[in-house]
């Protein structure tokens, strides 16, 4: 039976689990592809262009969005990122799932051009566990910590109103099953 291929995007807020669901999925699903994002700012230490992000100059990017090239952008912190949707419409166009990991006004933005898109938003089973999570990380100094933490809860409001799908990310395991239930039709 064929079936059409779906646009998934899964959002939630820094320390989640969005990450670690997204790469358990593509290794139990073979025709699935997690989108590639473009961005201005310059490659990270063992970042490869094509692999971790496409790496482009902010005047080939503005042209591009000039161009009505990404399916979403935003600047963040003096650089862009952005969906392209020539990479996207080609894993779709092979008969592929498409998984865009990307923030909620983001998400947002991919639904106005494709209202067709499933959006998927991973919760943390409580507020004091995102917490935990984020310093267990390690990443960020105390007042970075307190200010993804003010973004997340803006981010669950306003999924709680945008999105289909609202996972919570208490047991990996029924986690990712829950996305690739949604993946495959069949999720709540």
């Amino acid at each position: 039976m064929n079936r059409t291929p779906k646009l998934i995007v899964i959002s939630g807020p820094s320390g989640v689990g969005k990450s670690t669901i997204c790469n358990e999925i593509l290794k139990r699903l073979d025709n699935v592809y997690l989108s590639i994002s473009a961005t201005t700012r310059k490659p990270g230490p063992g970042e490869q262009n094509g692999r971790e992000y496409f790496f482009i100059d902010a005047e080939e990017f503005e042209d591009r969005i000039k161009r009505d090239e990404f399916y979403e952008y935003a600047q963040v912190f003096g650089n862009y990122y952005g969906t392209p949707k020539s990479s996207v419409e080609q894993a779709l166009s092979q008969g592929k799932d498409v998984i865009l990991e990307i923030d909620v006004q983001g998400g947002l933005q991919v639904k106005n051009k494709r209202p067709d898109a499933k959006l998927v938003f991973i919760l943390p089973p409580q507020y004091d566990e995102l917490s935990r999570r984020l310093g267990g990380r390690g990443r960020d100094k105390k007042d970075i910590i307190k200010q993804r933490l003010y973004g997340a809860e803006a981010e669950i409001e306003m999924a709680r109103q945008n999105y289909q799908y609202l996972i919570v990310n208490d047991e990996l395991e029924k986690a990712v099953n829950e996305v690739i239930a949604v993946i495959r039709g069949n999720g709540k």
